[in-house]
């Protein structure tokens, strides 16, 4: 066995006491605050602990409205800023997603070809290589297990290579046979981009870039950390541990993006709206994929939603993680949703 780190421990019991013990009821008495006002239900997440929080509100045709609290660098003092970057984790699977509807129907890649096919250097190292198609993968239907739930994950200082990542689970047995149950896995969009790569001939990162966010003028999304400059990117943290840890990068496919979050809201309404995709592959990746997502990585929680009852995409970023901070971050979500509803039936 692999000699752990102090960080892997604390993340690994982090997770744990998250996933099993967390207080949902103490958290949603002290965040459900009675606010009448977004603002005031973002500033009330402060007072219950995260470091820093933006919201972003966009209605129909309206203008965005953005609203925040706390820090964007609690060592610095930088109040938290709606235009800085920040890590959206596997927000990034919606994107890659998008990119696999597209590429369906120009008919680069099949969804229905299985992964022996396009990788056949996998077959004999992942089980039912040979019966798992992209569509189970992009639907995590696969069963291919997830590298981040393996206990010798390096938290502290992640993969630098998709290989790295991809060596947790090869020659492992699959959670279920293919396609007859459903488990979220990080490695099923790992090796989606891998394929993508290879179908194209070039990174997929790029296509995303050059036909999802140059068509809709994302000029602040990146695909890799390696990307930005890291004084616009919002500082991460984890409770019970000190240090900013927005150094750690993350550079596998379906979690290793970085946006502003009017960037990401302007994605999600366009990816909802019909607008970012034809008909027909609209048709296509309503077949295979959902249209919100939440991500998570160490020091970073983001929430991405559309609420078409009021016609509303609503994107909440939180710079805080562990312990109980998912559950309070859904309580301030939801908190934020009630003010809008609110809001929207007295009109």
């Amino acid at each position: 066995m692999k000699k752990k780190t102090l960080w892997h421990v604390f993340v690994t019991l982090t997770l744990i006491f998250t996933a099993i013990f967390s207080p949902w009821s103490v958290s949603a008495t002290s965040i459900s605050s009675k606010a009448d006002s977004i603002q005031k239900q973002v500033d009330t997440a402060i007072e219950n602990g995260f470091d820093g929080i933006i919201v972003y509100v966009q209605k129909s045709n309206e203008a965005p409205e953005l609203y925040s609290a706390g820090w964007k660098n609690r060592e610095n003092k930088t109040p938290a800023d709606p235009k800085s970057l920040f890590k959206i984790a596997s927000i990034s699977k919606l994107y890659m997603a998008a990119a696999s509807a597209k590429l369906a129907h120009n008919h680069t890649i099949s969804l229905d070809k299985t992964l022996a096919e396009y990788l056949p250097d996998l077959a004999e190292r992942i089980e039912y290589a040979d019966i798992i198609t992209l569509r189970m993968m992009v639907q995590h239907r696969s069963g291919i297990p997830n590298f981040m739930d393996d206990p010798e994950y390096p938290w502290a200082s992640p993969p630098k290579t998709n290989r790295e990542a991809l060596e947790l689970v090869l020659d492992e047995p699959g959670d279920f046979e293919p396609n007859v149950s459903y488990h979220y896995s990080n490695t099923n969009y790992l090796l989606l981009g891998e394929i993508m790569d290879k179908a194209l001939g070039y990174s997929h990162h790029e296509y995303i870039k050059k036909e999802i966010l140059e068509p809709l003028n994302l000029n602040n999304t990146y695909s890799l950390l390696s990307e930005v400059n890291m004084d616009d990117l919002t500082s991460g943290y984890s409770v019970g541990y000190e240090p900013d840890i927005k150094c750690n990068d993350f550079i596998v496919p379906g979690g290793s993006m970085v946006a502003t979050i009017e960037d990401v809201g302007v994605f999600l309404r366009a990816l909802n709206d019909g607008s970012l995709l034809t008909k027909e592959e609209q048709a296509i990746y309503s077949s295979i994929y959902i249209y919100d997502h939440t991500g998570l990585l160490p020091g970073y929680q983001s929430i991405a939603r559309y609420h078409k009852d009021i016609d509303t995409v609503v994107i909440q970023f939180i710079n805080t993680s562990g312990a109980d901070s998912w559950m309070k971050s859904e309580v301030v979500y939801s908190e934020i949703l009630k003010i809008l509803r609110k809001k929207d039936s007295s009109k």
